[in-house]
């Protein structure tokens, strides 16, 4: 055995053969030099490749969440959901369900700033606030449970829409407040052209819970809908917690911004009779007690 080839060599070639020469030269009873000078070698080798033993007694147990800064109280409790994405938001999606319009394509934008515009791929409309003049339009839409319009035949189309909105590729639902208001308006299309419109005409509201809100409408745009513009307003809940929600239902090849917007300020004007014949119901039923 040459003790200097062995020396030579790296530890990765020595070190399968530093177990048996290990024992040979401990049990051995040999004095030569070279022997005693390899055993210290392969005894050193040892020493040098016993892995460190980890305690957990080596470190200090007095780091906790005490010693954490006192911001970290502050920081609310954070919640991941799987599988959400930008147009994939549970909340908003069970919303939309409430409405009657649930996004099968997975791909459904609330949008109620123009950054939000932006995230669904849309550019937003150069001018806001965005006057429209609904005079004509107004014209052309029609109430529902009026003669012109029964309840049923408004519901039938009204269910066909939300139907196909739901089929949509993509559902854009622009949220604010009716101008110079705060009655809150949903806008329920498939329309990327009436989208950006909308937002600019509609008044910014804070952005809060997705909830219903007093006037939603459902645009779509579709060329196998017949021409169809109606609005209805309607009643809920009971006792003294009743109030007035209105619909709006536009259907065609091409809507025009001009016509969904006649629709909102015809729900708009109707909620406010309606809020102020209770009005002045409560207060003649008032006056009557006192009497």
């Amino acid at each position: 055995c040459d003790l200097r080839w062995w020396m030579a060599c790296s530890s990765s070639k020595r070190r399968p053969l530093l177990s048996i020469i290990y024992h040979i030269t401990t049990k051995m009873n040999c004095s030569s030099r070279s022997f005693l000078l390899l055993k210290r070698v392969t005894t050193q080798s040892f020493t040098r490749a016993r892995p460190f033993k980890f305690s957990s007694a080596s470190f200090s147990t007095s780091r906790s969440l005490s010693s954490l800064p006192s911001s970290v109280e502050r920081v609310g409790e954070a919640f991941v959901f799987p599988n959400e994405y930008p147009g994939q938001c549970y909340e908003f999606n069970w919303t939309l369900n409430r409405d009657g319009v649930t996004p099968l394509k997975k791909s459904a934008f609330r949008i109620t700033k123009p950054l939000d515009l932006k995230i669904a791929g849309l550019e937003p409309h150069p001018k806001s606030p965005l006057a429209v003049k609904t005079t004509s339009s107004k014209k052309t839409l029609v109430e529902a449970g009026s003669d012109q319009l029964s309840f049923d035949d408004y519901d039938e189309v009204t269910q066909r829409t939300k139907d196909l909105l739901s089929l949509s590729d993509t559902l854009y639902c622009p949220e604010g407040h009716m101008p110079a208001t705060t009655t809150t308006v949903r806008i329920i299309t498939n329309s990327d052209k009436l989208a950006p419109k909308l937002v600019a005409y509609l008044d910014r509201a804070p952005k809060r819970e997705s909830t219903g809100c007093s006037i939603t409408a459902y645009i779509l745009e579709d060329a196998s809908m017949e021409a169809f513009a109606s609005y209805a307003i309607e009643e809920t809940g009971e006792g003294d917690d009743v109030r007035s929600v209105a619909a709006v239902v536009c259907t065609g090849k091409a809507i025009k911004v001009e016509q969904v917007v006649a629709g909102l300020e015809l729900s708009l004007e109707g909620l406010v009779e309606d809020e102020e014949a209770r009005k002045k119901e409560a207060e003649e039923a008032a006056a009557a007690t006192e009497k």
